[in-house]
Order: C-alpha cells, then sequence, then structure tokens
C-alpha cells in the first residue's frame, strides 16, 4: 500500500492518504471476491475438494462466523462472491461520493461493512484453502476502513494512528520471527534459497537467484534493517516518516517483483485492538499468521520464519490403461502457477491467488498424502473427470474424457544455472524422489487398496 502517506503531521485532513488506501483496499477486495467467484466452489462448496459440509459439521457459528453456516450452497457462494465483487467495484470508483451529503457517511460505511462480512464468510468457512495469513489482514484492515470517514468528512486522526502502528506490528514483528527463527537469517544465507523454494516462483525468481553471493548478504541484512530498524521511523516527525515509507514501499516492491505472495507485499498494514498480538511479538514464544477472535480484528502475522533448502513438487499424471505397466504413457496435470513442465518458464499471477497451487506446493513438503486429506479427493476428481476441479487447471490431458488411473510423482526441482539454461531452455532440473500416490482408479479410492498406495 501507499503508506508513506501516513507520515502527515499530526492534525491534518489525511484525505489523500484515505484516498489511496481505500483505492487500494477496495482492488484487493475485488481481487479477493474474483478469486472466491471462480476458485471457492470446486475448493470448499458443496462437492469441492473440502466439502462446506465439513465447515457446518465441525464449526460452531460463534466460532467461525459465516452466511453459508446457515445457507450451506454453491448458489449463496456464487451470489455473495458476484455481490462482493459489485461492491468492491462500487468502493474502487468512490461511489459513496456522489450520495447526497447526509447519507454520504451511512452509505459509506454501510459498503464497507458489507465488503468486510461477505469476505469474512468466505474466510471462516474456506478451511484449509483459506489459511493464510493475508486473508486474516484484509478483514483487519477491511475492518478498519468502515470507520475512516466519507469523502465530505476529515478522515479520523485516530485511524490514521491506528494503521501506522499495525504497519509496525506487521514489519516489526516478521522481522523478529525471522531472527527466531531459522539459522540462515543470522548467518545472512537465507536468500541463497529464497527465491528457489518459495511457494510459487516468478519469472525474475530465476533472475534474482542467480545474484552473487555477496548480494544476497547484503539483501538478507537489508531485510532486517527495514523489517527491525526502519518501523520506529514511523512514528517519527517528517521527512523521516516519509523515508521510512519509501523504504518499506521499496521492499515490499522487491518483493512483488521477485516472487507470487497473493496480496501479502500489496496489504502491509494490519489492525490491532487487543494487547494480546503486542505481546506475542515481544514473546520468545513469538507465532506467526494465528488470529485470536472469530472475527480476525485481532491477529498475529509473520513470514518465512523458516526457509526450506529443498524444493519439492508433486507431479500429477493420468492414463487411460485399465491395466498400467512399465509402458503405460502417463500424461501430466499441467496448473496454473506451480512448477511442472521444467521447460515452462515460471509466471506471473499475483496478485491473483492461486489456492490449489500453494497448498499442493504445501502437500510436496511430505513424502505422502497423509497430512493433506483433501489430495485423495483431487484425485477422485480427476477420474470423475470433475469440471470444477478441472477449471482450476492450466492443462487437462484427457479432453475426451477422464483416465482409467492417476497417480502422482514427487520430485526434487531446482532452478537452472544459466549455462544449463542457455544449453536447453529449461528454467529447472528435476529428480525424482519417490512416489507420492501409486496408480490408482476410482475404485481403488476408499478401499484398503488407496491406503497401500499411500506408503
Amino acid at each position: 500500500m501507499v503508506l508513506s502517506e501516513l507520515g502527515l503531521p499530526a492534525g491534518g485532513s489525511y484525505w489523500f492518504a484515505r484516498f489511496l488506501v481505500r483505492r487500494g483496499l477496495a482492488l484487493l477486495y475485488l481481487l479477493a471476491f474474483l478469486v472466491a467467484a471462480f476458485q471457492f466452489r470446486p475448493l470448499a462448496g458443496e462437492d469441492g475438494l473440502r466439502p462446506l459440509r465439513e465447515y457446518v459439521e465441525r464449526a460452531e457459528f460463534r466460532e467461525r462466523p459465516s452466511l453459508f453456516y446457515y445457507v450451506p450452497s454453491d448458489r449463496a457462494i456464487a451470489v455473495a462472491a458476484w455481490a462482493g465483487v459489485g461492491l468492491a467495484a462500487l468502493a474502487l470508483v468512490g461511489a459513496p461520493a456522489v450520495v447526497p451529503a447526509p447519507f454520504a457517511l451511512p452509505a459509506s460505511m454501510l459498503l464497507w461493512f458489507l465488503l468486510w462480512a461477505l469476505y469474512q464468510s468466505f474466510v471462516n468457512a474456506g478451511g484449509v484453502f483459506y489459511g493464510y495469513g493475508w486473508e486474516s489482514m484484509l478483514l483487519e484492515v477491511g475492518f478498519l476502513a468502515v470507520f475512516l470517514g466519507d469523502p465530505g468528512t476529515a478522515a479520523p486522526g485516530v485511524v490514521v494512528w491506528l494503521l501506522r502502528w499495525v504497519l509496525f506490528r506487521n514489519m516489526f514483528g516478521a522481522g523478529l520471527i525471522k531472527l527466531r527463527g531459522d539459522d540462515c537469517w543470522r548467518e545472512l544465507t537465507c536468500m541463497d534459497y529464497h527465491y528457489e523454494t518459495q511457494p510459487i516462483p516468478n519469472p525474475l525468481s530465476w533472475y534474482a537467484h542467480h545474484l552473487p553471493d555477496r548480494f544476497h548478504r547484503v539483501e538478507t541484512l537489508g531485510n532486517h534493517v527495514v523489517e527491525l530498524a526502519v518501523p520506529f521511523l514511523y512514528f517519527a516527525p517528517q521527512p523521516f516518516a516519509a523515508v521510512a515509507g519509501v523504504a518499506t514501499i521499496a521492499f515490499q516492491g522487491w518483493l512483488l517483483l521477485t516472487g507470487n505472495f497473493s496480496w501479502l507485499n500489496a496489504l502491509t498494514i494490519v489492525l490491532a485492538l487487543s494487547v494480546r498480538p503486542a505481546l506475542n511479538t515481544v514473546s520468545e514464544t513469538q507465532v506467526m499468521n494465528t488470529s485470536y477472535d472469530p472475527l480476525h480484528l485481532v491477529n498475529t502475522y509473520g513470514a518465512f520464519g523458516s526457509i526450506t533448502r529443498d524444493r519439492y513438487e508433486l507431479v500429477v499424471q493420468g492414463t487411460a490403461d485399465e491395466d498400467p505397466g512399465p509402458d503405460t504413457e502417463w500424461r501430466t496435470y499441467d496448473f496454473k502457477g506451480k512448477p511442472t513442465d521444467p521447460a515452462e518458464r515460471p509466471g506471473q499471477v499475483a496478485p491473483y491467488h492461486l489456492r490449489l497451487d500453494w497448498q499442493l506446493w504445501f502437500a510436496a513438503m511430505a513424502p505422502t498424502p497423509r497430512r493433506s486429506p483433501w489430495f485423495p479427493r483431487f484425485l477422485r476428481k480427476l477420474l470423475e473427470g470433475d469440471e470444477a476441479t478441472r477449471s482450476l487447471l492450466a492443462h487437462d490431458p484427457f479432453p475426451d474424457g477422464p483416465p482409467e488411473h492417476v497417480r502422482a510423482v514427487r520430485y526434487r526441482y531446482a532452478f537452472t544455472s544459466p549455462a544449463e539454461r542457455a544449453e536447453t531452455g529449461r528454467w529447472w532440473s528435476r529428480e525424482r524422489v519417490g512416489t507420492y500416490v501409486r496408480p490408482i482408479s476410482e475404485g481403488d479410492l476408499g478401499s484398503h487398496r488407496f491406503g497401500a498406495g499411500l506408503r
């Protein structure tokens, strides 16, 4: 977000800061609801990979409030998602500004409250596919936006100062979790691995990975400076607050250029209404991406406290053979963001969020799907040729009918060297490290044969 404007002197109108923050937030809401419109039903709808009934059966409304608790249907999901798209579009163009003066403030507050309430329903019912820190960020900041006033009134100074405090907590907490986490942050070597092993690299990630080691040491040190020292300047007088804002924007911009972190980098503001997150920040047992209340108003954040050294990927394949053997031809499913074909250039998808691709990154960390209970259902959907699930893929190698068998193979991926890429044109090299799921048919799912395939 363009947060340097939060360095305006005390007593200013903050109208420009409010304008920028609200327009940016409206754009993020618009993207978030579009993601929900296209992905929520196949992932967490009535017949999703984690069906909506699981949320209804396992949660209490007061613990995870959602409209879908009382109306658990795909139709309600579609109505809520597209209503959110429409409301976000109204916020983006500043629709409350054209409402007559006596009603402008109530109209503005109602619009931003509805956006917050609707998105709350998706986050609380979305399960593992909505278990990311930036979901709570959007809800916290969205709640705060309700109270930013309308164009005809001055932005409340206390709310703007809360935004400063929020930005401080977000950045400073991220810095502390790194110092307390992986040794590589203290040894200044984490960036040797990050660009290659992050969830979904983008086209510039390969180039960033191959920057000189000295650059990686300097940028890791710079990371500590921006996250641990610069945040204190948010509360300083001008021009120090503006300098801190520019440094933060530049830092987040670099992360945007070299990775796909949904709207994590764009939304670097958080709301803290409780002492508990502040205590967590200074605690030796600091936790990250944790919500302290069912409305996601009081949360803690942090990213990459530990860095994975090796990148693992799942290659999902199918075959039309009724009895797979050594000579079976396996066709590969391609995904929209995650690496599969070593020759394919990494894509730029953020701030759009590919939720299935992200979960596949987490799933690949383990040698079997035992910790990813949604994965067997994903395989079943492929065997059934489910259209909603196919919409989550970049390419279905079985356009004329579903396969007879599917399997999942686990690989270790690494960026090619400049010499290897010049010779082969490939962005990745890979080696097979195991079988994630052995060849199974639709009849095998739910049987002891599928259990054997996990081993």
